[in-house]
């Protein structure tokens, strides 16, 4: 069994890539970091010995840099199980005082790196008519907030993404999963002063993928949304 997932080297993604290795899975792995992302690699190769890690520093908002890791991947693994698209960046901001470019960044970064990504794996998928599709939205993908900006944009269009996505692939049986956490204990909320248990811990967005892997072949999820029990965070 093989999985693929982006954003990983840290917070959702490597919980995500933690857990999967757990259960056996082959774990293909991307980040910009490579520093960051050589040490999750190492720390899941410690985990399960006995699992393919390939860890290959990607920046996810460059289209040949993600053409190329889909290459490298389907080189490793002919067939790929899961497919977490999970690789973002959160710039929060107005409309208005963004800096010029940084909605088409954005874009690039947490919605076309899922698309690009996505059409390079789906033909193995289709072919062996089974398969996973797990893609990182998000709380802001329902719900405009103040200061969500172009990244609320990008979260709306990457539901959207997710949302066509299943609607096509229910012919070929692979299923599709929009996976919308509310704040999580992750990099994007460094320096936020609360209560450690106002955050979801990522570990628990990597065992909700799991669960959700795990039903019954006739069933799939299309859509969990996550938030803290006090709710978002204004």
């Amino acid at each position: 069994m093989n999985a693929v997932i982006t954003g990983a080297s840290k917070g959702i993604g490597k919980a995500i890539a933690e857990r999967l290795a757990k259960e056996g899975f082959n774990i293909a792995l991307c980040a910009r970091n490579a520093a960051t992302l050589e040490a999750t690699a190492a720390h899941i190769r410690q985990l399960a010995p006995n699992v393919q890690v390939l860890a290959l520093p990607v920046d996810m908002s460059d289209k040949q840099q993600v053409l190329s890791f889909a290459a490298k991947v389907k080189a490793a693994f002919p067939v790929v199980d899961i497919l977490v698209n999970n690789a973002g960046l959160f710039i929060p901001g107005a409309l208005h005082q963004e800096e010029e470019g940084l909605l088409e960044n954005l874009m690039a970064t947490n919605v076309y790196s899922a698309y690009h990504l996505t059409r390079q794996l789906l033909p193995a998928m289709m072919e062996q008519r089974k398969g996973h599709i797990f893609n990182l939205t998000s709380t802001a993908s329902y719900k405009a907030y103040p200061n969500g900006g172009a990244y609320s944009i990008t979260k709306f269009a990457l539901l959207g993404f997710s949302k066509n996505l299943r609607e096509e692939l229910k012919p070929h049986n692979i299923k599709v999963t929009a996976l919308s956490p509310g704040p999580t204990l992750t990099a994007s909320w460094e320096g936020f002063e609360a209560p450690p248990d106002r955050l979801m811990p990522p570990e628990d967005i990597a065992n909700v993928v799991w669960a959700a892997y795990t039903l019954a072949a006739q069933t799939v999820v299309e859509e969990i949304v996550l938030r803290p029990m006090l709710g978002d965070i204004s």
